[in-house]
């Protein structure tokens, strides 16, 4: 049949991850009976211009968030919603380097995911999930560690620390962390990962997983994931007892599920020194803790009349601790109540988790149907 000239307008692409629906126009010469056969060729292979990168975070639940939890890092996570396809997983299989008890695993699991929720994280704008119940995981996990060596895991800072820390329970999961880590990461594709600087290493691990699988099978498959830094956004919190960074350290930190007297207890028990004692002095490591405390949870106007205050070395430590906090308790009262609220609804939090659950499963078998192509075993 003559060869005709098309113009096709109109043919929509559907994203599964989000939905989202995307227009172009396209002029090529075929012949009419090809038409049909180029069609699903066309719906399945062109990319979605704006299709969202996705974003992956995983926090392994060894206990209730914290201040530092949520300034360092939900925040940011509830932000970056708008903006990413965004994965945010509960890594109990992680947790297992340590043993927990069994009655503790689901128990720890379902306390981050209400405590999830309760920041604002949402599951129909991200897929929030519960690491066990995506097998695909270790199925991928096992591929990646058939390509890793022995040397290069036990040169990883986090497994000589672990091993020094805990030189009777030195287990294979602490030597294969990175590669579980790397599992997690690339069987959605993510593009980046939220990380803090101990975590660069098993990033650096992370690549090279991907990487190696390319070389090994000469693919360009997975994306190498990429380091991602909240800039500006980027908060570290310290603890109260003076140290650097706030942590599950005793009298350290403020949980996000603690009532206002609890609060006002432990700000008060916050180290501090006898004062300045001289004008405009720089503030020692203490005193700067609480003053960046003060920064991020109070206002400007009360940042800045407690810093005169220090600068004309007239402060008083408990005015500046009573108010700090009160603005404390105001900003955790709500996240506090919507804790207990998603605490206390057992068969919600398990729909969430069942719905997260069923994504990060479709994104992952989809990832492992094209690993097994490419390594030479049978698809299911």
């Amino acid at each position: 049949m003559k060869n005709l000239s098309y113009l096709l307008f109109g043919l929509c692409l559907i994203d599964k991850s989000n939905l989202d629906f995307s227009l172009f126009t396209f002029h090529f010469s075929l012949k009419t009976s090809s038409l049909f056969t180029l069609f699903p060729y066309l719906c399945t292979n062109f990319q979605h211009k704006d299709m969202k990168e996705i974003v992956l975070s995983g926090i392994r639940p060894t206990g209730n968030l914290h201040l530092g939890n949520y300034y360092g890092a939900v925040q940011n996570f509830v932000k970056m919603q708008e903006d990413y396809n965004c994965y945010y997983f509960i890594a109990d299989w992680h947790s297992l380097t340590t043993h927990p008890k069994p009655e503790d695993i689901q128990q720890s699991a379902r306390t981050i995911l209400a405590e999830y929720l309760a920041c604002g994280i949402d599951p129909e704008k991200s897929t929030i999930y519960i690491q066990s119940d995506v097998p695909e995981t270790i199925e991928l996990y096992l591929y990646l560690n058939m390509n890793c060596y022995l040397g290069e895991l036990e040169r990883v800072t986090t497994f000589k620390e672990k091993a020094r820390k805990q030189p009777n329970n030195v287990n294979a999961g602490l030597l294969t962390y990175p590669t579980l880590m790397a599992a997690d990461i690339l069987q959605h594709r993510a593009a980046k990962v939220p990380v803090g600087k101990d975590q660069e290493q098993n990033m650096e691990m992370a690549r090279k997983c991907a990487r190696r699988f390319n070389n090994i099978y000469g693919v360009e498959f997975f994306p190498e994931p990429q380091n991602f830094y909240f800039g500006d956004h980027a908060i570290k919190i310290p603890g109260l007892d003076g140290s650097g960074k706030m942590g599950k350290s005793e009298g350290n930190c403020i949980y996000l599920y603690e009532d206002a007297k609890s609060i006002e207890k432990k700000v008060k028990r916050a180290v501090t020194d006898s004062g300045p004692t001289e004008p405009n002095q720089e503030k020692p490591e203490v005193i700067q803790n609480l003053f960046t405390l003060m920064e991020i949870a109070s206002s400007k106007e009360t940042y800045d009349y407690f810093n005169e205050k220090w600068n004309d070395m007239s402060i008083r430590y408990g005015d500046m601790k009573k108010q700090l906090a009160e603005d404390i308790v105001k900003t955790l009262t709500p996240i506090r109540e919507r804790i207990l609220e998603y605490k206390s609804n057992q068969e919600l939090l398990d729909k969430v988790a069942k719905m997260g659950a069923e994504k990060a499963r479709e994104s992952s078998a989809a990832t492992l149907r094209e690993v097994r192509k490419i390594i030479g075993f049978k698809v299911y």
